[in-house]
């Protein structure tokens, strides 16, 4: 079991994007300082099942679906992709915590969600009182490095940021333009085995009953359109946001920040992960990290370990 004492709520935030309401799904249990879990992509809030209950006997956990996954609402996305900029899905993030009544807490995330926690950390530094992020580098530092090698293990990035709908008659097709989402959606168990045989997250261990709550979750069209709107604003917008943060030295300043990598992966490949993060925190920031004896999914293959380096980084 897991989830076992949590309650599921939908709560409506305020979206600058959309001038509306959208509504955020959230699993919350414990008690205790508050932690917001973020999972990343193409999962759900429960990424975190194996750890969610040990961790609710010490805090407030809540574990969010983001803005396009699970049972949020997922919004169409523009040709500006804002709808799916990490700025906007970080405000999501905020708003949810201080729905119940928390103006800071503990921040751990994972992938596509700890690029979204790099944004808040930036946009709401008080917000946060420590930030452990999973198996990623800074997107600005992954595109601009970008090679062959990277190409190739994230062959997905690059797949999935095609704009919709583009055109192939170049191509000598009878089609005049084809959406991404359709080849998704033509055979969505083909692109999700695909996934989950990338040599960078080799060793993934899945449970049947999350294999099956993820497929749930993202074999529908307005999940396949909102993830790829996810990619399209980092490829984008998230980029410019980067690049003005880089422009005018505005860093994470948070106290503490620890990172967190599976071995197995391409972020190994970088070398000095840690001194890459180094470069876009301020001084005062604490930051440390090393890499671990697994895949991407460190939640899920390293549990008892992610555990315990959570329990004593946010202690």
């Amino acid at each position: 079991m897991s989830f076992t004492k949590f309650t599921s709520h939908i709560v409506s935030v305020k979206s600058g994007a959309l001038d509306a309401d959208i509504n955020i799904h959230c699993m919350k249990g414990g008690s205790g300082p508050a932690l917001l879990l973020i999972h990343g992509y193409p999962q759900t809030h429960f990424i975190w099942h194996e750890i969610a209950d040990k961790l609710a006997e010490k805090y407030t956990v809540i574990a969010s679906d983001l803005r396009g996954y699970g049972e949020s609402s997922k919004p169409k996305g523009s040709e500006s992709h804002v709808e799916y900029s990490k700025k906007e899905m970080a405000a999501d993030q905020v708003a949810l915590m201080k729905s119940f009544g928390f103006d800071e807490f503990y921040l751990v995330a994972h992938d596509r969600g700890a690029r979204v926690a790099h944004r808040l950390a930036v946009e709401c530094p008080k917000a946060v009182k420590k930030m452990m992020l999973l198996d990623i580098c800074p997107t600005l530092f992954m595109y601009e490095t970008t090679n062959m090698k990277f190409a190739a293990a994230y062959w997905h990035w690059f797949f999935l940021i095609l704009p919709t709908p583009y055109s192939v008659a170049s191509l000598g097709s009878s089609y005049e333009v084809i959406e991404r989402e359709n080849v998704i959606m033509a055979d969505p168990m083909a692109f999700w085995q695909a996934l989950g045989s990338r040599s960078t997250h080799a060793g993934a261990v899945h449970t049947e009953e999350a294999i099956q709550k993820y497929q749930s979750a993202f074999f529908n069209r307005d999940t396949v359109h909102a993830s790829c709107e996810d990619y399209r604003a980092a490829a984008s917008i998230d980029l410019d946001h980067d690049r003005a943060d880089l422009a005018a030295n505005r860093k994470i300043a948070i106290p503490a920040l620890r990172i967190l990598w599976g071995k197995k992966g391409m972020i190994e490949t970088y070398g000095d992960v840690v001194g890459i993060w180094k470069k876009v925190c301020e001084d005062k920031v604490e930051v440390s990290g090393h890499g671990m004896d697994s895949g991407h999914y460190i939640a899920e293959e390293k549990s008892d370990e992610l555990l315990k380096e959570i329990l004593g980084f946010m202690q």
